[in-house]
């Protein structure tokens, strides 16, 4: 479900205290799904951008995948920081990177899709779908053969 303007999801904290700060799954797209992500410059910028995030507001960018017109991660967030406002940064940063390799914009996807894990199980299932995604796409014959995908910051999300 793509939610605009979208913080933390209402009485989170309250009806979920053991999942405060919330995980987040997160699938940003590019503008009518051009293939514009998969290339190692872009994996270098994504990765900075999301090192920068942890060394500067203690953003945790956990496990991800770039795939050639999207990117799926996983982020816990502290509370000072909203969703919004981090994936508004995240295409600002990243987009100043794309107009340097040459496409021309528009290059996101307006909004983005989020949903909260839960438990262990829901993060480790959402993970080894994201992580087969470019098997599924026919980009590789084994999902740990894809170069953009990794793990910034370990969560450990039982």
């Amino acid at each position: 479900m793509e939610r605009e303007g979208r913080d933390r999801p209402p009485r989170l904290s309250t009806l979920f205290p053991e999942y405060d700060p919330p995980l987040y799954f997160v699938t940003i797209c590019s503008f009518r799904r051009k293939a514009l992500f998969h290339n190692p410059s872009f994996h270098v910028a994504f990765r900075a951008f999301c090192q920068e995030g942890h060394r500067a507001k203690g953003i945790a960018v956990g496990r991800y995948v770039i795939m050639p017109d999207h990117i799926h991660l996983f982020l816990l967030l502290p509370s000072d920081v909203r969703l919004t406002q981090w994936e508004r940064m995240l295409k600002l940063v990243l987009g100043r990177h794309l107009r340097q390799l040459g496409p021309p914009p528009p290059y996101w996807q307006r909004g983005f899709f989020d949903h909260v894990i839960r438990h262990a199980e829901s993060y480790a299932a959402k993970w080894q779908y994201v992580h087969d995604n470019p098997v599924r796409a026919g980009l590789v014959a084994c999902a740990a053969d894809w170069p953009f995908q990794g793990e910034l910051i370990f969560i450990d999300h039982a």
